[in-house]
């Protein structure tokens, strides 16, 4: 019934979306569809009030420049160790990269949407959909400061996790894992300070495991 459900749904969505929405599919009981980055304020607009999905229940950005990179092949090594592992360049492509994910709740249908739209520009940009969500305020300010999407509209888009100075966006693919600088209280200046960061970075090579009777 549910897979019924949501294949009439995804019919009346391209139907009333006939020239935006780029593609569709449904996995794990849910419809995922991806819209254009221009359309995105009219499509959501249209599933709140025409397809009754009242609720946002989440939203969050997604950086794809390392998507479907097989970084650690732990079967086979060359004599050079694993080079993808350090070597940025291999994540370089013309694919869009950040991507910004709705969820949306119907519960008058009991139904459930995924989209998904690649922001533009750089910065990349996407339309606020505070005016359509109240709770897409928040979201919106998250997915700022973890990803650094500009959200056009907002009406007060600051970061919300890190500390109002910070600078970078910590769930980048290219942002360093101990961070660019470290903060500590200085008891003589009696204030919070930044500093280098002190540790030092190092590249985590996973253990091969080689099928042969030295490891039986």
């Amino acid at each position: 019934m549910m897979k019924n459900s949501l294949e009439t749904l995804s019919t009346e969505l391209q139907e009333r979306f006939i020239d935006i929405i780029l593609k569709t599919d449904i996995a794990y009981n849910e419809l995922t569809i991806e819209v254009p980055a221009k359309n995105i304020f009219q499509v959501c607009e249209t599933l709140r009030n025409r397809f009754d999905f009242s609720q946002l229940m989440d939203l969050c950005g997604v950086d794809y420049s390392q998507y479907k990179q097989t970084n650690w092949v732990t079967k086979t090594t060359s004599s050079t160790g694993f080079s993808r592992g350090v070597n940025k360049d291999i994540y370089k492509n013309n694919d869009p990269r950040y991507a910004v994910v709705y969820h949306l709740l119907s519960i008058k249908n009991n139904q459930r949407i995924r989209i998904r739209s690649f922001a533009e520009g750089e910065p990349p940009r996407m339309d606020s959909v505070t005016t359509i969500w109240n709770s897409a305020n928040w979201y919106e300010r998250e997915a700022f400061d973890m990803i650094g999407i500009l959200f056009d509209g907002h009406p007060d888009l600051r970061r919300i996790l890190t500390d109002y100075g910070f600078v970078g966006h910590p769930l980048r693919k290219d942002f360093p894992v101990t961070g660019n600088v470290e903060m500590r209280y200085d008891p003589d200046k009696k204030r919070v300070i930044y500093e280098p960061v002190s540790i030092e970075p190092r590249t985590l090579v996973p253990r091969v495991i080689r099928q042969d009777n030295r490891y039986t």
